[in-house]
């Protein structure tokens, strides 16, 4: 270990940053907001009333009138070593800790990547030696770090003393935070539902404390996206991440599955075409059984669960039985599809509407209003309707569409398994069987899929 990570009060103390480069700009930012007082040697006076911010200080100063023994810390950010070397002398004299720009053999200390969350705060570092590695990492953890945090820990300090006292015990008070800073308590804080957050706390609190367990049961409805887990929203990562028991469709990707937690049990409820693992029904209430059983559920749901997924129709037995409950909205698998495959919904030239029509016909009929789904200027995109393609093609074509209207079906959208293949009515039947393309795919019907060849950005 190269650097020992350390988090510094320099509150009310001085720092001493030379440079009049963008880093040294950057680096005088950031100990503004943990709360030092800045003395900048070489500064761009433009820059400095950027920065003059409130009670925040900055003060220009040159080398000769920097009172050294003064200082907790020296950033040294100069293009010009002869400076640079003048500043690490007169640090060294003082012993203060030294910051060079891009030279960390010559640092005392590293500025890592920082993940704000006041009181939460995590910082990530490689050393100084790969900061484009450090920056991915810095991303992976925002993602898994809730922007409300710091209002959960500042609202679970208020009742620190108060579980110390109503709870004596130390693994009684472990498990109790345990199970209330990953379940209904922080997400209420999480939605801003403070004030329900604190009358939770006490509520259970209170049980808690006579011996007594509240049902906590909970149901997360999560849009899992057409299939690239990095297409996840930064919410429905962190509820599959937290949920006990996970209920999962067939158009979940493993990819998006191994995301889960490890030890959550896994439920396959996943339907296709006239072979449903489990019944609508069935589903439904199952989630009502597991969640009164008190446990966190994920209805995990592939695309979007309010967008021909059924979420409604589940998340309504739930409020029947005054479960409590959270809808994750996922990228809908005709948003998904079409941009990974060059394709825009909709154009300022060619198309100022788009309709999105589930193709999974009813007993294999054809009820559906097509005379309202010929326009020249609309997009139409037909979800679960491979199999009746040949029938949706014919009856547009029947009700007035022109032939050699473009179209295009994208199969397996977003993972690496896409495979797209485009045509016009009169030919794209023909072309999907000759291709071999096989569910789950949309179908893609309008004048934007002329633009594929000049957008297409992925195979």
């Amino acid at each position: 270990m190269d650097f020992l990570p350390l988090f510094f009060r320099l509150e009310k103390r001085t720092a001493l940053v030379s440079g009049a480069t963008e880093q040294a700009v950057r680096k005088i930012d950031l100990l503004l907001r943990a709360g030092a007082r800045v003395l900048w040697h070489n500064p761009i006076a433009a820059r400095l009333a950027e920065l003059d911010q409130g009670d925040r200080q900055v003060v220009s100063v040159e080398l000769d009138e920097v009172e050294f023994s003064a200082l907790t810390l020296v950033v040294i950010a100069n293009d010009d070593g002869e400076v640079n070397q003048e500043v690490i002398q007169h640090a060294r004299k003082h012993n203060l800790p030294v910051n060079v720009l891009n030279d960390s053999l010559a640092s005392d200390f590293v500025f890592p990547s920082v993940i704000d969350r006041s009181p939460i705060i995590a910082a990530v570092s490689s050393s100084g030696e790969l900061p484009v590695f450090t920056r991915l990492l810095r991303s992976r953890l925002e993602s898994m770090i809730p922007h409300a945090m710091g209002r959960l820990a500042l609202i679970a300090k208020d009742y620190r003393q108060v579980v110390k006292e109503k709870l004596p015990q130390l693994n009684v008070r472990r498990r109790f935070w345990e199970s209330h800073l990953e379940g209904s308590f922080a997400e209420l804080v999480y939605s801003g539902k403070e004030n329900e957050a604190k009358r939770l706390i006490e509520e259970s609190l209170e049980s808690a404390s006579q011996g007594s367990i509240s049902n906590d049961g909970e149901v997360y409805l999560v849009g899992a996206g057409p299939g690239d887990p990095d297409l996840l929203s930064f919410k429905a990562l962190r509820l599959m991440r937290q949920a006990e028991v996970v209920l999962y469709d067939r158009l979940v990707s493993p990819e998006i599955m191994k995301l889960v937690k490890q030890d959550a049990e896994l439920i396959n409820v996943g339907k296709e075409r006239d072979k449903h693992t489990l019944p609508q029904d069935s589903i439904n209430q199952l989630l009502v059984d597991l969640a009164k059983q008190g446990k966190r559920v994920l209805r995990l749901k592939g695309g979007d669960p309010f967008i021909f997924g059924r979420g409604g129709e589940e998340i309504e037995l739930l409020a029947e039985n005054n479960i409590a409950f959270q809808v994750v909205p996922g990228i809908t698998a005709a948003a998904g599809c079409a941009a990974y495959s060059g394709i825009p919904l909709t154009h300022r030239d060619c198309s100022q509407s788009v309709r999105f029509i589930t193709g999974h016909l009813k007993n294999n009929t054809s009820n559906l209003p097509w005379h309202e789904f010929v326009h020249e200027h609309q997009t139409l995109v037909f979800y679960m309707g491979l199999s009746g393609l040949e029938q949706i093609t014919t009856s547009l074509m029947a009700h007035g569409m022109r032939n050699d209207m473009p179209a295009a079906l994208v199969s397996k959208g977003t993972t690496r398994e896409q495979k797209v293949v485009t045509g016009t009515l009169e030919n794209i039947s023909d072309l999907a069987k000759e291709s071999g393309v096989r569910a789950p795919t949309i179908i893609i019907v309008g004048e934007v899929v002329r633009l594929r060849e000049r957008l297409k950005w992925r195979s």
